[in-house]
């Protein structure tokens, strides 16, 4: 019917046009390519034919050009003066090109068959350029979708009009999922690829993150609230720092809402992902002691040179700081930006101790320095015995002599302490192995050592006791 040149053309375009979401004219431009091509099957690939679409008739039209010549030396592409002026253009001239209408219904059925797949072929680039462009707009967007099949790994989640792929190191690790699961994700990425647009997703990415609290926080959205920074671990731990531009909105009580609601909407949907939320500050100190939550941190000693913070925390806190295999100290520092060293009380007054002993060398100095000092940022012997003189030379009583004198003090003790330390790693391990001996023998059948000990001392108890029995007897006998 299409190629026929019937009047129904108009309607099967406009239903094509309304079934697929493609607009009219690529489907026109594809109509008139395949009967271009057809025609060329037809007549001859050298033929010079155009294909135009004649909205009034409802049908595809077919001109071949043909120059308008006083004689004849080619028939296919000469028409002769008299022939062009009477059926063609009264005003035709030697030398035009006249358009000849070809007759469609000419056409066979395998130059039919050819246009028909001219036309779906040019139908389904059309339908992939659309979902290109549709989805390409959505690239930073949460997508909802059915998960179809595995490929590889991979997952294959279709949207509704296209599909796309969910990789593997996009997936959040102890997510499982089965085909009709519905799954939401982030769009990533949206690339032109030989088989059509290719739509890659991600659970893992900090995005999805931030796009659910957008989602669940009104105040986000309407940027009365920024998430200024985030850290994440996909499926264990997340942090996220936020600020308020009204002093009347309170940043984190805005995302964690009304009995924890909104939080716990993204916690859901991340799977039961663990969620810290803190205010953002623009004190470093403040800012890092909020990132370390729920740690509560005793003192911070800040290097801004080298955008470093020791963190003294009690030494209850420190296990709590640090976060299991090191992940809570970890966040911190992906949301800060700062390189952060956490050290217990104790630890800090082991090192002050040392500090003291160090510049104890000059006369009138201890522990009162050893804590200036930490003040300073010196937080080991390390670091005083590769300090710069002028650091030194700003306390009283000390000249150069004397600052020479401290670090040579201090890279003493440096020596002094490995060597403590090494030993008591040594005993440490002794005693360890010593431990293992012991119960490898007593599985295998023997008595511990201390029984062992008690028999001994036993058996020898008992033989005193038996020579003095016969030394009693002896003058009776």
């Amino acid at each position: 019917m299409m190629l026929g040149g019937s009047g129904n053309l108009k309607r099967e375009i406009d239903q094509i046009a309304k079934d697929k979401g493609i607009d009219t004219n690529e489907i026109i431009a594809a109509l008139e390519e395949a009967m271009v091509q057809a025609a060329h099957k037809r007549h001859g690939a050298d033929r010079e034919i155009e294909a135009r679409y004649n909205d009034e008739l409802g049908e595809i039209e077919i001109f071949e050009f043909r120059e308008v010549v006083e004689e004849i030396t080619d028939s296919t592409r000469q028409i002769l003066v008299a022939p062009a002026r009477a059926d063609f253009d009264p005003d035709a001239e030697v030398g035009d090109e006249i358009g000849v209408k070809l007759d469609t219904k000419s056409f066979g059925r395998i130059l039919a068959q050819t246009a028909k797949q001219v036309i779906i072929q040019r139908i389904r680039d059309a339908e992939r350029d659309n979902t290109f462009d549709e989805y390409s707009d959505r690239k930073g967007e949460i997508v909802n979708g059915i998960v179809r099949r595995f490929e590889k790994g991979s997952l294959v989640i279709d949207l509704g009009r296209a599909e796309a792929v969910l990789p593997p190191k996009e997936q959040v690790p102890r997510e499982n999922y089965r085909p009709g699961d519905r799954v939401r994700a982030y769009v990533s990425a949206v690339t032109k690829e030989t088989k059509g647009p290719q739509i890659v997703l991600s659970r893992a990415c900090l995005e999805m993150l931030t796009k659910l609290f957008e989602q669940e926080v009104p105040e986000i959205y309407e940027r009365i609230v920024t998430i200024e920074s985030a850290a994440r671990e996909p499926g264990g731990r997340s942090k996220i720092a936020v600020s308020s531009r009204d002093s009347d909105v309170d940043p984190v009580g805005a995302c964690v809402g009304m009995k924890g609601s909104r939080v716990q909407a993204v916690v859901q949907e991340l799977r039961g992902e663990r969620i810290d939320i803190v205010p953002w500050s623009a004190d470093p100190a403040r800012y890092v002691c909020s990132a370390l939550s729920p740690a509560q941190v005793s003192k911070v000693i800040i290097d801004e040179e080298t955008q470093s913070m020791d963190v003294i925390v009690p030494d209850d806190q420190l296990s709590l700081a640090i976060g299991r295999r090191g992940q809570n100290v970890r966040l911190a520092v992906q949301l800060t930006n700062w390189r952060i060293d956490i050290k217990s009380e104790t630890k800090m007054r082991e090192i002050a101790l040392w500090l003291s002993e160090a510049v104890s060398v000059v006369d009138g100095l201890g522990d009162p320095e050893a804590e200036l000092l930490l003040q300073q940022g010196v937080t080991s012997l390390e670091d005083l015995s590769g300090c710069s003189d002028e650091l030194l030379l700003q306390f009283p009583g000390i000249d150069e002599v004397s600052s020479a004198s401290i670090k040579q003090r201090a890279a003493e003790l440096i020596l002094r302490r490995d060597s403590e330390e090494e030993q008591a790693r040594i005993d440490a391990a002794a005693a360890d192995e010593a431990e293992r001996e012991e119960a490898a023998r007593v599985a295998a059948g023997g008595a511990p050592a201390e029984a062992e000990a008690e028999g001994t001392e036993a058996a020898a108890d008992a033989a005193d006791e038996g020579d003095a029995a016969l030394e009693t007897e002896s003058p009776s006998a």
